[in-house]
């Protein structure tokens, strides 16, 4: 059964087009990863994001990331209790099964860097003490151009965490149409009803690590992996952590496909949103391409396994 049919359906009730999009948000969920979104302001980055938590019955919350944000307004901090005192811990938005960071390059790398512990571990340490965040726990963070002014770039560990980068880009003039016609009257996003429960999501993230990779479609997959390494334009390839999140991407889209195995198509279709954010290119590299180019470069040249895996 193929379970991302309707659960696009229910999201693309809000959202017009990007139908790529969502789906890449759907799979990095499954695979218990995270997803930034980027692209410039007003393309629809917050309202996809909110539309997808709604479609979850978990908690929700929302950080709006701004230059003086600090790392305690994200993760909560201990205060002294005079009533009792004694000092206790009040946990932050990010305890959270689905969290919404709006402009996340607008804090300063000191807050950004509060995420890191969160994104990997599914922790947070506040006070010596470490705090387990709820499961599913899924971050979407939107982001603007680093050309913006007043942004902050993210370091190269920051966005490793992220399991998918999506960029949406501007809607063709007949979506946009559509859209001025849906918002009109209307507020489709408050209309949006929850389609799967949060024990549900948990649920389907533990099966879809029964999702079978043959060992040629593994070669395939670590052939891909090791090229961006060796790659003349590539001074920084994808690192182990981005093998394996391109792993549970493909077994992510594999389940809610309804299949039990990994294709070559998973892994070609899910390779440039997994890693080409996580390659830092050289000077003459940035100045002949993008990291999307050095995906698509690669995979024209690497050979696709035969169907006898099937």
């Amino acid at each position: 059964m193929a379970y991302i049919k309707e659960w696009k359906e229910r999201i693309q009730s809000v959202i017009v087009g990007n139908d790529e999009s969502i789906e890449l948000c759907l799979i990095a969920l499954v695979a218990r990863g995270h997803v930034l979104l980027e692209d410039f302001p007003g393309t629809g980055k917050t309202t996809m994001a909110k539309t997808i938590a709604k479609t979850i019955s978990g908690t929700f919350s929302r950080i709006q990331f701004t230059s003086d944000t600090l790392p305690t307004d994200v993760t909560g901090l201990e205060i002294f209790n005079q009533k009792t005192s004694s000092f206790q811990i009040r946990t932050g938005p990010i305890f959270a099964n689905v969290v919404l960071i709006d402009e996340v390059n607008r804090a300063t790398p000191r807050t950004q860097s509060a995420l890191l512990e969160a994104m990997e571990e599914k922790q947070v340490t506040i006070a010596g003490e470490e705090l387990t965040l709820p499961e599913p726990f899924f971050v979407i963070a939107t982001q603007n151009p680093i050309e913006s002014v007043g942004t902050f770039p993210l370091p190269e560990a920051q966005l490793d965490r992220f399991l998918i980068c999506i960029n949406n880009g501007y809607p063709s003039m007949e979506e946009e149409q559509i859209m001025l016609n849906r918002f009109k009257n209307n507020e489709p996003l408050q209309e949006v009803v929850p389609y799967i429960s949060a024990e549900t999501v948990r649920e389907w993230q533990m099966s879809a690590r029964d999702v079978h990779i043959h060992p040629d479609i593994e070669q395939y997959l670590l052939t891909l992996i090791h090229e961006t390494r060796n790659h003349p334009s590539v001074k920084i390839g994808a690192s182990p952590r981005a093998s394996l999140a391109l792993l549970r991407a493909c077994q992510a889209r594999a389940f809610l496909y309804g299949r039990k195995f990994i294709t070559p198509d998973d892994i070609q279709v899910l390779a440039t949103p997994v890693l080409a954010h996580r390659l830092l290119l050289t000077i003459e590299g940035e100045m002949n391409g993008t990291g999307k180019d050095i995906i698509s470069q690669i995979l024209e040249k690497i050979s696709v396994p035969a169907e006898e895996w099937l």
